[in-house]
């Protein structure tokens, strides 16, 4: 018992180094140690082996079932339990770095499993369009419901009508907004010219889509005026985190009209300071691009990697989430961290 007592304390030391090689604050290491503590008590308690409850499912029966009863009632029961799964998913990237097997946090995501036609039509899209991969899911979903609704109305590609796509698109909108639904008939025309092009019908049904029309003041607006885009990018306060980068990001996106997930994508050898050049690739057309690397941009990207990056161990991407375990951040998250609403379309057509 003592040589096991031994271990854990010896892998919490480590996890403390490794944290703080990465940045990490001093509070949060302290958190970090005692919330996994906590959880191999309760692994102990329950007969659990520890390794295996190190991903999101065991944290969450963690904080449920122990720590959760604890917290009823008290105001800070949800931050705490979000620095609970906070602290357990560090010290599982801590043993990661050790050697020790773990699972995955978020587990392995399940594979769709297409049929040979939308196999196909997949195909056709990445062979045939610049199509990003958000835009390729919803495609395919459309038409695997499509194509359901098919079957329940014993219909085949072939002996389809257009009273079945517009019984397809009325039954949309008693679901979803006008706006979901001019996506979605937009992919729907897709699937149908691909229908067309392989031989499968022979009109052209795609023409017999009618989605609801959106007015132009429903939308978001397509531009900004700069003065407004000047404006926008003087009030982000640089003084704390993760000001410096949230700058940066939205100077990109609007001085060279990038989009997110080029921003986003961008690494650390992307930005070459002898030669004054930025490079991107373009997401859907995988086609690498060199732009200058203007003063004002480097200017902002010097003051974020020099002051406020977190200096992640292995990390190549330029832009990082600002707690740890400092990932690569998504457009959504960058979303919920700068309080905006997805400024890219706007700030990159301005």
């Amino acid at each position: 018992m003592r040589k096991v007592v031994m271990s854990a304390n010896a892998r919490l030391c480590s996890f403390g180094v490794e944290a703080s090689s990465l940045g990490a604050r001093f509070g949060f290491i302290s958190v970090g140690c005692a919330g996994s503590g906590l959880f191999r008590t309760y692994c102990e308690r329950q007969k659990l082996i520890e390794t295996d409850q190190l991903s999101l499912a065991g944290a969450l029966r963690f904080t449920r079932t122990d720590a959760g009863p604890r917290l009823k009632g008290k105001r800070s029961a949800r931050r705490t339990g979000d620095a609970l799964q906070n602290a357990i998913h560090a010290w599982a990237c801590a043993l990661r770095s050790l050697g020790e097997t773990v699972p995955a946090w978020r587990g392995v995501p399940k594979t769709r499993t297409l049929s040979p036609l939308f196999k196909e039509y997949r195909e056709y899209r990445l062979a045939h369009n610049g199509v990003a991969e958000s835009t390729l899911i919803r495609d395919l979903d459309v038409a695997q419901r499509f194509g359901k609704h098919l079957r329940d109305r014993r219909r085949t590609p072939g002996t389809l009508r257009l009273v079945d796509l517009e019984a397809f698109v009325r039954e949309l909108t008693t679901r979803v907004g006008n706006s979901t639904v001019a996506d979605d008939s937009s992919s729907l025309r897709s699937f149908l010219r691909f229908l067309q092009t392989t031989g499968r019908v022979d009109a052209d049904l795609a023409k017999g889509v009618v989605a609801p029309r959106v007015r132009k003041e429903a939308r978001p607006p397509r531009t900004l005026p700069w003065r407004d885009v000047q404006r926008i990018l003087r009030s982000i306060g640089r003084s704390n985190p993760p000001g410096k980068r949230d700058f940066a990001i939205l100077l990109l996106l609007a001085t060279y009209g990038m989009g997110a997930a080029e921003v986003l994508g961008l690494r650390l050898q992307d930005v070459d300071w002898q030669a004054g050049i930025l490079r991107a690739r373009r997401p859907k057309t995988k086609v690498s691009i060199e732009l200058p690397l203007l003063p004002p941009v480097a200017r902002a990207l010097t003051a974020y990697l020099r002051w406020e990056r977190p200096p992640a161990k292995g990390a190549t991407h330029l832009f990082l989430r600002k707690n740890m375990l400092y990932l690569p951040i998504t457009s959504e998250r960058f979303a919920t961290e700068s309080g905006t609403t997805h400024p890219e379309p706007v700030f990159r057509r301005t």
